[in-house]
Order: C-alpha cells, then structure tokens, then sequence
C-alpha cells in the first residue's frame, strides 16, 4: 500500500499545478484487469478497453437506444448502394501532442485494426479507406457490412496517430503502447499495469468544456472484495461494467453508493458450459443434449447468482435487437438426460457411473464461473457422469489449455459485442477453427449450414431479413448444442453517490468518460 501510495503521489506532481479553477478534480475509478497496453487498436477485451476509450476517440458514439451519435465523425452518410460509408471529420481536432487527426489518421486506424484486431470480421469487408480531403474520409467495402457503424464505436475503432504508429514498427509490439499519443478527452502521464494508469485532461479536445475532471487514475485493486471496501470508504469514485454477486451484496447497504444494472446491452456477456467437439464422447449430440437437460439454470440463476443473472437460451443474448427465443429449451428432466445417454450407448455400470469429464472455468469471473462448475459436479453425477473440476491457476493458463484444445468442457461464456458479426460469428464459423486463439471457434464446431446463415447475414441490408437469418441461425445453434447456454449478466456500475452522468450507453463501460462530473 505505502508503495502505491508514493507512486501515485509521484505521477500525480505535475498535475496540481494544471488543474484549473473550478475543476471537479480527480475521478478514481477501481479497476480489476491489468491491461497489458492501452492500444485498443490491436487488443481486445475490457481491460483495455475501459482506459483506452479516455485516450483515444472513435469515429461515432451510441446512446442507449442503440443510435449512433456524432463523436469525432460530426456526419456520416453511405454511398454506392451501402459498400462506402463517408466520414466528415471534425475540423481542428488534434492529437495529445497538437498535430491536427485528418483523414489520413483514420484511413491508417481503419486499415491497422483491419490487419491487426482479433475480431477479424469486424473490418473483413473493408477494402480500402479513400481520402478525398484532411476533414472526409472514406471507407470502401466489398460488399454492404450492416455491422460496419457499431463497428466505429470506442470499443473497436479508436483513431491513432499516423505519424506515431505508422513508423514500421510492429503495431502490435510497438514501444507507444504503453504510453500511447491519443485523440480523446485523456492523455496519459503514467502507466503502471500493477498499480494505476493515471490520465490527466487534453484541454484540447474537440468538445468545449470536455471532459470534466481534471484528472483520471485507474487503480488496480485485484480483489473483489477491497474494491468494494474502498468504494464504501471513499477512496475510489467508480466500479465499471459488471458487479459481482459478493460486491452486490457487500454495497447494497451503502448508503453513498449507487448500484446500477443500467448500460453495456451491447456487450451482451453470456455464460456457457462449452464442449470439445473433437472429443468422445462429447462429438455426440445426444450425449451434449443430455447434459443441458440435466443442467437446472433457472437455480443458477436464482440460487447461485441470487437473481441477479438472467437464463440465457441461445448464443445472442437478450437485449439485442437479433435476439430470438423461439428456440429448444432443455428443461431439467433428468430422465430424459438419462434415456439421451443410453440411446448414445453410454450405460452406466454397477456403481452407476457413465463416464468422466473434466470441467475447466475461466478464472476470477463477476457472474464466478467457478461456483457453476462445482455445481456440475454433483449435477451430473445424477445421470451418471464423474465430473472432475479443473482449476487454472491464472487466465492465461487457462486461455492456453481451451484455445488449444486441451480440454473436455469449460465453464466461461462470450461477449455479443453488439452486431452479431462482430462478437458471434467468430465462435460459430467453422472456417475460425484456430489453434492458439481463444475466443475463437475453440469448440470445434462445424455446421455448414450455420456457416451460410452467417454469410447471408453478413451483408443482409434489410434489419428485419436480417433478423429472420439470426433466428434459424440461434434455432440451429442450440439443438447442436456446442455449449449449454446458462446465464447472461448485466454490466452496469457501482459508484459513489455524488457522480454525474455515469454512462449508461449500449457500450458502456467502454466509453468515454468525457461528461461525468461530480455534484458540487
């Protein structure tokens, strides 16, 4: 604690003397993930998507409602029948370090993330970006991309300096990652992945009077419990994104902190019991199908996350505008799970036992993944099945064992990421079937016919033919049953009482921070 405490006080120095008068001072916001760099151009994920967002501006912005709103694009409009989408840049915006962002700065952004982020479809259709002039860029595709306007929202396609990043160096290892030049409300003074990222004001940013405090500092409090404590106590402003059940419970009595479940639909995290395809016997439909009618969700959700979870009932969740729940329920009956069993010719011998399975869990999870895997345990022993609970001793130990496919099941789950191209696709596509890759296809699956409901839906203009495509698509995907789907989990925050304007956007916590204020 005395170590952080003088780190901070260091990094902190040289901001007294910038605030300005009237200033609503410091935002201390508590944060659980280390980031391993703070360029969201080449990296996925909360961690740094949370910072990132202070530092760097994207093209547009969404309200809660799902609509785009003008963000560093001031207008956008498409062309040539839906495969150009023309952006009118905001005239005297600049970099941290005063160079004026012109179109030649979001053509590079554009192609970087394109050649560099991991959610490959995101920008798949994106050919080139032209530049007509410094304020109008435009991005040419081959084909319509439906997904292409939530796709220049802060968590995909922050605007990085072209003078910067496009040295040669290796984007993805380059040495600015760390202490990245950025384009939004916050620059950053200090990065310490184990202690705090301390932000302070751009005074300027394109938006007058934006952002409201003068200074930002993650700190990086890794247990749930005394980020919850030192909310209670004052000593940080803000929880973002998802709460844990153990934090519910230890804040809900705070009488200066405000809990909310509001925000981040776009996200859209759903838990799941996820299969190795390419392993006996769990290869068999039957015995797959028999597993999610032996899972009781609805006690997950109200006796182990103690209603604070929603059951999940496919691979896009509630909240989307592509949901569909016109698909197979699996209700608990364990005697069906058990004539499921038998029928794949798996009966269970004198002491009732079937089989064994190894469940692995994703480590450290707000909706505890863990909980739910030695849940399974007894669970499934109800129809014969051992289960054996693996645990990893970090993320990447377990990343590691699920993208390589060293594994039987695993308790973890997804992120919608808003338009199912973006986030859904990517755990579907038999053609994304990649060693090494977590979050990708890591289960194996293949269903060709899942393969052209996605292709279709990817340059599907029409929203409500769209919506038809990802209805067959969610029907398919849960009679194969590649995972149990068992719960979704809200985003929202914690915060203290007296913060303004938290966000509450379909991407929030993944946004800029650029209007919270503190009631004076």
């Amino acid at each position: 604690m005395k170590r952080w405490l003088v780190t901070l006080a260091a990094a902190l120095l040289p901001l007294a003397a910038a605030a300005q008068p009237g200033s609503a001072g410091t935002l201390v916001i508590g944060f659980g993930q280390a980031p391993r760099h703070l360029n969201s151009a080449v990296q996925s994920g909360v961690a740094t998507g949370v910072p990132a967002a202070q530092i760097f501006a994207s093209p547009l912005r969404f309200d809660k409602d799902w609509n785009p709103e003008p963000y560093l694009a001031e207008s956008w409009s498409f062309q040539d029948d839906g495969k150009s989408l023309l952006l009118k840049i905001r005239a005297g915006a600049t970099f941290h370090d005063g160079r004026p962002i012109t179109s030649e700065d979001v053509a590079f952004s554009i192609m970087t993330i394109k050649a560099n982020h991991p959610f490959q479809a995101m920008f798949a259709p994106v050919e080139r970006v032209d530049t007509p002039s410094p304020q109008i860029a435009i991005i040419r595709m081959s084909a319509p991309h439906p997904a292409i306007l939530l796709a220049m929202a802060p968590p995909f396609a922050p605007i990085i300096p072209k003078h910067v990043f496009g040295d040669g160096a290796d984007v993805r290892t380059h040495p600015k990652n760390n202490l990245p030049v950025g384009s939004g409300p916050y620059r950053v003074v200090s990065f310490n992945p184990r202690e705090a990222i301390v932000l302070e004001r751009y005074p300027g940013f394109f938006f007058k009077d934006r952002p409201q405090f003068e200074r930002v500092i993650f700190r990086m409090i890794s247990d749930n419990a005394a980020q919850a404590l030192a909310l209670e106590k004052g000593e940080v402003d803000l929880l973002p994104g998802s709460v844990t059940l153990s934090q519910f419970n230890q804040l809900s009595k705070a009488k200066d902190v405000v809990l909310s479940r509001r925000g981040g639909e776009a996200i859209g995290p759903l838990g799941w019991l996820a299969f190795n395809l390419k392993r006996k016997p769990f290869d068999d439909v039957r015995v797959r199908q028999a597993i999610a009618h032996a899972i009781d969700r609805d006690f997950i959700v109200k006796s182990l996350h103690q209603g604070i979870t929603k059951v999940a009932t496919g691979p896009i969740a509630p909240g989307s505008p592509f949901y569909s729940d016109k698909v197979e329920r699996y209700p608990l009956d364990l005697k069906k799970a058990a004539a499921l069993l038998d029928a794949a010719g798996l009966k269970p011998d004198g002491s009732g036992r079937r089989f064994g399975m190894t469940v692995d869990f994703l480590p450290n999870t707000p909706d505890n993944s863990q909980t739910i895997a030695e849940y399974l345990r007894p669970q499934l022993k109800k129809i014969g099945i051992e289960v054996t609970v693996r645990t990893s001793p970090d993320f990447p130990t377990w990343a590691r064992r699920v993208a390589t496919h060293d594994f039987d099941a695993t308790m973890d789950g997804a992120f919608n990421y808003g338009d199912p191209v973006i986030g859904v696709h990517r755990t579907y596509l038999s053609s994304n079937i990649k060693p090494g890759v977590i979050w990708s296809n890591t289960q194996n699956y293949v269903n060709p016919k899942v393969d052209e409901l996605l292709a279709q839906a990817t340059v599907e203009k029409d929203l409500e033919k769209r919506k038809k495509l990802y209805a067959e698509f969610q029907r398919l995907v849960v009679a194969d049953v590649p995972q149990v789907f068992t719960h979704v989990w809200g985003q929202g925050y914690a915060a203290r009482k007296d913060l303004v304007n938290v966000p509450e956007s379909i991407w929030a916590p993944m946004v800029p921070f650029d209007q919270m204020s503190r009631r004076k």
